[in-house]
């Protein structure tokens, strides 16, 4: 088990409500190694998000009687996939047979995928997830020792159900951590969708200072710089992005964008070409 921890979570009771589980399943599947949630200050199990999408999968490929081993195997390969220190809404779960496969946006299965043993969108569980989260950042407030760690995990948790809620508990770990380097990287990310780009731009550089190996934090500074219209520090934040990561092919796309925006064609087509490469096939 995880250790104590400060941060309210879901109860076993809830997520039982949530899933259409009995709360003796959960506490067998916990056991088995299904999943880890955190204890509580007095050792109640205590879920995140993130338990609540492995559970739910965890139901799917059980009652599709797959033994308990290749379950325990499906769900690790699972937490692997899933996008960490993000919001899981946009993500979509599926299997065939005990293959679990998880796609970010479309649809989970193309028509000759096969057998469906799971195929859900994970915004479904946010929505029935959200009034027990606003309870959660609600009680979250009220709590001494709150870790800047514990208030990140929750902003994680939250943009699945209310960006509101979770843009405010980012806020809490930077009042406590100013250069929590993930929490300023997700809140510029909320930000920017929002079309606050010039807070957002503060946040992403704020990231990119923090962590100067984060290639995501000078990307994302990237677009908001050219969202700004200020394309040579684009060019720079992009720069950045590829030097710390040669791999990272969507930099090289918007360099070459951009490139071709400032007439310099040839820049253009030798980032064209190598954003082709990394993307083949």
């Amino acid at each position: 088990m995880t250790p104590a921890s400060k941060l309210p979570g879901y109860s076993t009771g809830e997520v039982a409500r949530m899933l259409g589980l009995t709360e003796g399943r959960i506490r067998g599947w916990v056991s088995a190694g299904f999943v880890d949630p955190r204890r509580g200050p007095r050792g109640e199990l205590s879920f995140s998000f993130q338990d609540l999408v492995v559970l739910k999968a965890a139901r799917g490929l059980d009652d599709a009687e797959i033994s308990p081993q290749k379950v325990r195997r499906a769900l690790d390969g699972l937490r692997e996939q899933l996008p960490a220190g993000r919001s899981l809404a946009t993500v979509s779960i599926g299997a065939e047979g005990a293959q679990v496969v998880v796609r970010e946006g479309g649809e989970a299965w193309e028509p000759d995928s096969g057998q469906r043993v799971i195929d859900f969108e994970v915004a479904e569980l946010a929505e029935q997830a959200a009034p027990l989260a606003a309870a959660t950042l609600a009680k979250a407030g009220s709590i001494d020792g709150m870790m800047a760690e514990d208030w990140f995990e929750l902003g994680c948790d939250l943009e699945a159900t209310s960006i509101d809620e979770a843009i405010v508990a980012y806020q809490r770990v930077l009042e406590l951590e100013a250069d929590h380097a993930e929490a300023h990287l997700n809140l510029g990310r909320l930000l920017h969708e929002a079309g606050a780009i010039d807070d957002a731009e503060r946040h992403y550089r704020a990231a990119s200072d923090a962590n100067p190996d984060d290639a995501t934090a000078a990307f994302n500074l990237g677009v908001a710089l050219q969202d700004l219209g200020r394309e040579g520090e684009a060019v720079d934040a992009y720069a950045r992005a590829i030097t710390t990561d040669p791999s990272y092919a969507d930099a090289y796309f918007n360099l070459a964008d951009l490139y071709e925006r400032l007439g310099k064609q040839a820049m253009a087509i030798q980032n064209l070409k190598i954003y082709r490469t990394l993307t083949r096939g």
